[in-house]
């Protein structure tokens, strides 16, 4: 059983004792009689809170069309909105949500596009990688080979498609990344 849902069903348990304990008497000396129907209950687990300092950044229009993009092509392969998180916070990380080409000297060996991936890594051609539809795609196709991703550390499983000699940078980008898929994922 996952962690985050046996804490939920303990969680549950927790709250269904503490409704008996507590409302139990009161209810067994009422004047009125107790409504006896079923109630269902939503139980959700929370979003985990993002890991450490939180950097931001500004976007221009074309940023915001690439974090579209992301959504959209996560929407396509059938994923939930936390593999858009992830996505998004990932190209923060990577390219700021820019559509890098080759940079020259600059360049981190052949990584191109919004996640850097490498030609020569397998990723893609130069010409798909810097496509978002595909970038996208491709790093989701990379996340969903992860085992758990939904429930582990964005920076986890973020490092775990990229292998990244900077693993524990993606997690800065989580607030923003929560915020413009919240903004955008039903627009």
């Amino acid at each position: 059983m996952n962690t985050i849902f046996r804490k939920s069903m303990l969680s549950v348990a927790g709250l269904a004792f503490a409704g008996g304990v507590f409302a139990g008497p009161i209810a067994a000396h009422a004047a009125t009689p107790v409504d006896g129907k079923p109630v269902a209950v939503a139980v959700q687990s929370a979003a985990p809170k993002p890991q450490g300092d939180q950097s931001h950044i500004t976007l221009n229009d074309e940023q915001t069309a690439n974090v579209k993009a992301i959504i959209a092509a996560t929407k396509k392969a059938g994923l939930p909105e936390r593999a858009a998180v992830i996505s998004i916070a990932t190209s923060l990380q990577e390219s700021k949500l820019e559509n890098l080409g080759h940079l020259g000297d600059m360049n981190d060996h052949d990584s191109l596009g919004l996640f850097q991936q490498r030609p020569s890594s397998g990723w893609g051609t130069p010409e798909q990688i810097t496509n978002p539809e595909y970038s996208t795609t491709a790093f989701l196709k990379g996340l969903k080979q992860v085992d758990g991703w939904q429930d582990m550390p964005l920076t986890d499983a973020a490092q775990t498609v990229q292998v990244s000699a900077y693993p524990d940078a993606y997690a800065q980008w989580e607030q923003q990344a929560t915020d413009l898929v919240g903004q955008h994922w039903n627009s």
